[in-house]
């Protein structure tokens, strides 16, 4: 008790830092990082974080918006058309996940990640409105992924972004970033990937993602199977809006390539031009496509759009942990493809745009994805497979992996840390050989941590 006369001591507010700030976030629940089978059993629930939005007066709305969903290449497509409004001077907020190497990452503005200052100020602002919702009760209680969706909006509006480039989560009908209101709605390649949430075929999942088109945008899709493009066709008919197909709009032919990129001819109904991008991959000039196709209808929407900028855009891009080349001598390659269809992908791009003598994998997969499938792409062409196990909670164990693939007649060894593996698949590498990291985005960041000496932000483990 305080002596009479005196005033009780209140408890000081302590100052809230970026570590504070990455701890109160972690408190939350992350459907990302759980780990066991029930991983994603909660879906995201849109009511939630409209609440948490109109809290914070609506700052998703008001900002021309392109929103990109899709199982693979929406991440690239979305980096290209961000690069290209930063050329044209928008000041472009880029909203992402997940990251390589920092939280930061997922929120960008002009092609720069939100500093540890912005970060910490950003989730200031938006806690006391969480807990007033998580307090009420009656919504739920906010996840991680919702914190940051409200963050990243906050942040392009008191940046003055002129755009904003939305990729979603996961899924697109009930995805938290599935209230902003488009211009043009981007669905990138659709397949087989996150079943038990989205639905175990692909006209399931394509319904789930076509959830993202509204009244009054432009869809923008890239190639499709028929199956899936009979979905958006219906999706698009149903909302009264056309649908482009990038394919058809943008007709891209590769025309030299080196391990900084590739240049490509690009041919549409108002004439040529020719481009590069610092990325390799018959699937990032398909994702090249899908992004002009998407600035053209922006164009066509009265937006300023250069050719100079798309030609400085797309040539300045950076889209780091797919197909990257990390080393030259020996070549190691660095991709975060994560399923069968992107790792049969990878393979294709190996052989088209690497020449080697033996094929050394260095690889990681979740416990929760098509692990048969994964590892039957890489079967065929590995001369040796490193099994290993990221950070990340849900990395199936490296033992369980190699004898998966000795079953399959694959020599394969487990070691245990990404970076011991690396280091054994560049010792066990010969000259001309060719060394593959990859089965997770998270085992390819670690290979980048490991090479380019890079400092990852570590989070603990979440069981449940």
């Amino acid at each position: 008790m305080a002596p009479a006369g005196r005033p009780a001591p209140q408890h000081a507010r302590v100052p809230l830092n970026y570590s504070r700030a990455l701890d109160k976030r972690l408190s939350l629940t992350d459907l990302e990082r759980v780990s066991g089978q029930a991983v994603h059993t909660r879906r995201y629930d849109l009511s939630r974080v409209r609440v948490l939005l109109e809290r914070l007066d609506n700052p998703h709305l008001g900002t021309p918006t392109v929103h990109i969903t899709g199982t693979k290449g929406k991440g690239s497509t979305a980096a290209m058309v961000s690069s290209v409004l930063s050329a044209q001077g928008y000041n472009p907020g880029l909203f992402t996940s997940p990251h390589l190497h920092t939280f930061r990452e997922r929120i960008q503005l002009d092609g720069q990640p939100v500093s540890e200052g912005e970060f910490t100020a950003l989730l200031e602002t938006v806690w006391p409105e969480l807990e007033a919702i998580n307090r009420d009760g009656s919504q739920g209680a906010v996840t991680t992924f919702e914190l940051l969706t409200a963050m990243a909006f906050l942040h392009f509006r008191r940046s003055d972004a002129g755009f904003q480039v939305i990729e979603v989560g996961l899924g697109g009908r009930l995805d938290s970033t599935n209230l902003v209101e488009p211009q043009v709605c981007v669905i990138t390649s659709i397949s087989l990937d996150h079943t038990n949430i989205l639905g175990d075929t692909v006209e399931r999942i394509a319904r789930d993602k076509a959830g993202i088109i509204k009244p009054g945008c432009v869809v923008v899709t890239s190639p499709q199977v028929p199956e899936v493009m009979k979905v958006l066709e219906d999706a698009c008919g149903g909302q009264g809006v056309p649908l482009i197909q990038a394919a058809r709009e943008c007709v891209v032919t590769r025309e030299a390539f080196d391990l900084d990129g590739q240049s490509f001819s690009v041919a549409t109904s108002r004439g040529g031009s020719r481009l590069h991008i610092p990325l390799l991959g018959a699937h990032q000039l398909e994702n090249a496509a899908t992004a002009l196709a998407t600035l053209q209808a922006l164009k066509e929407m009265g937006f300023a759009i250069s050719d100079d900028s798309i030609t400085r855009g797309f040539s300045s891009v950076s889209w780091p942990g797919r197909l990257e080349v990390l080393l030259r001598s020996p070549i190691l390659v660095a991709d975060g493809a994560h399923n069968p269809y992107s790792m049969g992908k990878l393979r294709q791009a190996l052989r088209d745009y690497f020449t080697f003598q033996r094929l050394v994998w260095v690889i990681g997969v979740a416990g929760d994805k098509n692990v048969p499938g994964i590892i039957s792409e890489i079967a065929a062409d590995a001369h040796l497979v490193v099994t290993t196990r990221s950070r990340h909670p849900r990395a199936m164990p490296s033992l369980d992996l190699a004898k998966a693939l000795q079953e399959l007649g694959v020599e394969a060894c487990a070691v245990d840390g990404v970076d011991n593996a690396v280091q054994e698949g560049l010792a066990r590498a010969n000259d001309g050989d060719l060394v593959v990291v990859s089965g997770s985005l998270f085992v390819a960041a670690e290979a980048r941590e490991t090479i380019l000496g890079i400092q990852p932000e570590l989070y603990p483990t979440i069981m449940r």
